[in-house]
């Protein structure tokens, strides 16, 4: 199975299957910039102070972008973060991140809450927009595996986007917690601060298929659907989004035909021959039903 980290020596003109795989290493723009767009941190080469409560840390434009990156997302590879050892060893050392087990040995970083609380006391605040959120440790231990491929799927995307759209400016990442917290208090609303209620949530179908399509989220089998995550970027002052879920190989028939009617950005990730993990690819949906 493809793996899209060894497409960086014949990147250009190069296709898996129906769609081209897209590899940033070779581009000029790093990923991880525009997870950093409200982040009041250090952006240059030379280490600078950064103040949080009564601690002091020295940062760079580097570590800066580390924090973010796996700050977004939760949980990521190390080798998906193209980071040197210096680096990761001077974070672990300051005590914004540690590491976590994967499988086939692979390690990867977590924010710890340290690192967190610094990059949300770093956060600028826009009044016409909500600001990137960040997360520290692992959310679904039964899933880690899964949610570790997703920042892959996001450096691939971020590129491919930039490459179609002259202008782009990534504004935040959502993961699909997020998406579903909202829905929720949506659920709930009627219910907040009632003394008598049960808890149940009264909307309507119609209200929820409203909701869905205000928010431009899937509805169907009298259900929401949401991706694992969706990236939101404006082009030329217009506000868009891409929403991107991640399958495995083992995805098939129904349940996989389910998804497909989503319209979802598709990415695939399985196992190579010699059993180790090959990295995430887009996939179109016939391939699975």
């Amino acid at each position: 199975m493809f793996d899209p980290r060894d497409d960086a020596r014949d990147r250009d003109g190069r296709e898996d299957g129906h769609e081209r795989v897209y590899d940033e290493r070779n581009r000029n723009d790093d990923p991880r910039e525009g997870l950093m767009r409200d982040l009041d941190l250090p952006r240059a080469e030379e280490r600078e102070l950064v103040v949080h409560r009564d601690r002091v840390y020295e940062l760079d434009g580097e570590d800066s972008r580390t924090l973010a990156a796996v700050g977004a997302f939760r949980v990521v590879p190390q080798h998906d973060l193209d980071i040197d050892h210096k680096t990761l060893e001077h974070l672990r050392n300051e005590g914004l991140v540690e590491t976590e087990g994967l499988a086939d040995n692979e390690r990867a970083l977590t924010l710890t809450r340290e690192g967190r609380d610094l990059l949300d006391s770093h956060s600028l605040e826009r009044d016409d927009q909500p600001s990137q959120a960040f997360y520290a440790g692992v959310s679904r231990e039964r899933e880690i595996d899964h949610d570790a491929n997703l920042y892959a799927t996001y450096r691939q995307e971020e590129a491919r986007l930039r490459d179609e759209h002259d202008g782009l400016e990534i504004r935040r990442v959502v993961l699909e917690q997020d998406l579903k917290r909202e829905y929720q208090e949506f659920l709930q609303e009627h219910n907040r601060g009632r003394a008598d209620s049960d808890g149940r949530p009264d909307r309507d179908e119609d209200e929820i298929r409203q909701w869905a399509r205000e928010h431009d989220l899937p509805y169907f089998d009298r259900q929401v659907h949401f991706p694992d995550y969706r990236i939101e970027y404006e082009v030329n002052g217009r506000e868009h989004h891409q929403d991107v879920e991640l399958f495995t190989e083992h995805y098939r028939g129904a349940h996989a035909a389910s998804h497909g009617q989503t319209g979802f950005r598709i990415y695939v990730v399985g196992s190579r021959g010699g059993g180790g993990r090959s990295g995430p690819h887009p996939r179109l949906m016939e391939e699975f039903l």
